[in-house]
């Protein structure tokens, strides 16, 4: 049953006895022409203010705007001109297109529950799940999440119109949490997306889902950058996976996972990936960027070959800044050095803060991680090192990245002799209870693809 909101009726009962108001004033109704009554108009209510990202010229998210005869005209969006004041105006232009690159992703895997007499038994059980994808070519590459496909014996792909069309896996990296597919047929029209540039969106930049959520195809959602650059602490998934998470508040449900978060000019600048079910309105996204990085080697490889320093590292909060005398919280602290990494050689120390990998300045320990392993076997990185007060640069070659590397939370602490015990804060609170629910990772944080 559907209610108005609080405060909805009483503004409406005002304009009613505004316009009554009026009336009277002029008399009656009938013997007043209709120009005569819009001479006096009821008094304006009061609009809400327009958000940044479709009020002004330029925003960061890239979209272009200009101001003709006094009404706002997000230009490279192509969005009908808003009077300045308004409410956003229709997001109908960017769904119509966009969604023909928008895909349904159904896979199907076989439980087998044994053999009886050398048949299948009865009992085998199909395993179904969903998710969302999008075109990225005509070529009919689609980029989705790892998890979306993991263990499928079968995917087929539905497109905007209704085609189906089963899909091959090209390649896949779980510690990202991308998959490439490509559809099992050519020659067909295909309407890819464009992707944009994730490192322009800033908070508060309107942004936009379509996706599958629990099998309703085509779902659009809005809502809003809500913040930048969550990482595996905030967002506790895989601990030996890579993350600088998107979070917004438009609507994220189990099916959405692999769909496009778009920015204003249709460009997709995330991959919805995740969901806090403790909350509301808070959902992760990858930020397109970080594909974009990796997408030549699951093209060329169908993995990932990364590079590595050799260490492990963690962050560096106001207890590490204070105990070794920083300026700030920026960089990576070292805690252990692999005897069979390059740190080693690179003369690399416990209790060293990573503070710059070649121009970049490292804000957090992801940061460095990402850096890192996506710099390329054989790059020789320079490091700009804070140790015992002094700041030096060491150059290192980096190394492959061992297969399959242990997954393990980050180190906790500092490095053995450097702090008095528990001076370092455990690990983060709000683990969630062992039974809470099957396969329920830490603070709750789940992928929305397949329930």
């Amino acid at each position: 049953m559907f209610q108005r909101s609080r405060g909805s009726v009483p503004r409406l009962v005002a304009a009613a006895i505004a316009v009554f108001s009026a009336a009277i004033a002029l008399g009656s109704c009938g013997n007043r022409s209709a120009t005569s009554v819009a001479a006096q108009p009821p008094p304006a209510q009061p609009q809400p203010p327009v958000p940044p990202a479709l009020s002004g010229a330029a925003n960061d998210s890239g979209a272009s705007s200009a101001v003709v005869d006094g009404a706002v005209a997000p230009v490279a969006a192509g969005l009908p001109p808003m009077a300045a004041g308004s409410t956003p105006p229709s997001f109908a232009p960017i769904v119509r297109r966009v969604r023909p690159a928008v895909v349904s992703i159904f896979t199907a895997r076989v439980e087998q529950r044994g053999m009886a007499w050398g048949f299948t038994n009865p009992g085998d059980r199909i395993q179904r799940g969903l998710g969302t994808g999008f075109l990225i070519n005509a070529d009919g590459e689609i980029l989705t999440n790892e998890h979306v496909i993991a263990n499928a014996q079968y995917i087929e792909v539905q497109l905007d119109d209704g085609r189906r069309y089963g899909a091959d896996v090209l390649g896949r990296d779980s510690r990202v949490d991308i998959a490439l597919l490509r559809l099992k047929v050519n020659g067909i029209p295909l309407t890819p997306a464009s992707l944009g540039n994730s490192d322009a969106m800033d908070i508060g930049d309107w942004v936009m889902t379509i996706g599958n959520p629990f099998g309703l195809a085509q779902t659009v959602t809005v809502g809003i950058v809500s913040a930048r650059g969550r990482t595996g602490r905030d967002v506790p998934l895989d601990p030996a996976g890579y993350y600088s998470f998107i979070q917004t508040d438009a609507s994220i449900n189990p099916g959405n996972s692999g769909g496009p978060l778009l920015n204003m000019r249709g460009e997709v600048i995330g991959i919805n990936t995740a969901v806090n079910r403790s909350g509301q309105g808070i959902g992760f996204a990858i930020p397109i960027n970080m594909v974009t990085t990796i997408l030549p080697q699951l093209r060329r490889y169908g993995r990932v070959i990364r590079s590595w320093l050799g260490i492990s590292i963690r962050e560096v909060d106001d207890n590490v800044r204070t105990a070794l005398t920083l300026p700030d919280n920026h960089g990576a602290l070292v805690m252990d050095i692999d005897p069979a990494g390059p740190a080693l050689s690179a003369g690399l120390l416990p209790g060293d803060v990573i503070r710059r990998f070649d121009t970049s300045t490292i804000n957090n320990s992801s940061e460095l991680s990402w850096l890192a392993s996506t710099a390329g076997i054989g790059h020789r990185a320079r490091l700009h090192v804070f140790r015992g007060g002094r700041e030096m640069d060491l150059d290192i070659a980096l190394a492959a990245m061992p297969d399959a590397p242990q997954a393990q939370m980050p180190p906790q602490g500092l490095p053995p002799g450097m702090a008095p015990p528990g001076m370092m804060p455990g690990l983060p609170p709000g683990m969630a209870p062992p039974g809470m629910m099957p396969g329920m990772p830490p603070n709750g944080i789940l992928p929305p693809g397949i329930p």
